[in-house]
């Protein structure tokens, strides 16, 4: 798979560079409300972020064909042994959000350039996809006691996800704080209690349980959730 991924990154940053000339070339990046459009961007790929992480912890088995052992299981390794995404390689651990981004990528090429609307909806899906991409990374940086100095720099300022917001998630009771981008969604959403709610709902509608596998120990047989760096990172600032 590793010549799939990469060709779903390749295929993703071509598309950037693309809708950058063309946006460029019909002066479609220097309106007022651009900055906006990207800080819009930014929280819907949060959210989004958010929903496919809870969704991967949530629901499902990691024995379903395709999306258990590709999409599942992954997920769920990184919970029980959170340092796991640090050996992870870069085509490894970002491939798969590339291959998400290319629907948004391509459709955007559809879209006109003709007048302000064509031009903001153009922004809005090329941002999102931009900011989206970087996802996974995001979420390995935030398990790093070694980030790069400027990926500090940025996590420090709330920018990206940082190692002590990221730490609330590894801990106890492990079902807040999904959103993995930026982590602005996650203090509306805890306080909203949406996440839960979203549970009982789909539970109520379809006698689902969530996390089934992780309570029944004939499905699962693991050892407890190991400490992960991130949390330890949210101690030591406690102290």
């Amino acid at each position: 798979m590793w010549g799939f991924e990469a060709a779903c990154l390749l295929a993703a940053a071509g598309l950037l560079l693309i809708h950058g000339a063309r946006l460029a070339g019909a002066s479609a990046l220097f309106h007022w409300w651009t900055p906006l459009v990207v800080v819009a961007a930014l929280l819907l790929a949060d959210m989004a972020s958010g929903i496919v992480h809870w969704g991967a912890d949530t629901w499902g088995s990691e024995r379903m064909p395709v999306l258990g052992r590709r999409f599942l299981k992954p997920f769920r390794i990184h919970h029980l042994n959170p340092d796991d995404i640090l050996r992870r390689g870069f085509v490894d651990l970002n491939g798969d959000v590339a291959l998400l981004s290319l629907p948004l990528l391509m459709g955007g090429l559809l879209i006109p350039l003709a007048g302000a609307a064509g031009e903001l909806a153009t922004v809005f899906c090329v941002s999102l996809g931009a900011c989206g991409l970087p996802t996974n990374q995001i979420h390995q940086w935030a398990h790093r006691g070694d980030a790069p100095r400027w990926v500090r720099w940025l996590q420090q300022r709330g920018l990206i996800l940082s190692r002590e917001g990221h730490a609330l998630h590894h801990a106890a009771p492990y079902t807040t704080h999904y959103c993995i981008t930026t982590g602005w969604c996650n203090p509306a959403l805890k306080a909203i209690r949406f996440f839960p709610t979203l549970e009982g709902w789909i539970s109520r509608l379809t006698g689902l349980v969530p996390r089934s596998e992780e309570a029944d120990p004939a499905e699962r047989q693991v050892p407890p959730r190991k400490r992960s760096s991130a949390a330890a990172a949210g101690r030591l600032k406690a102290r």
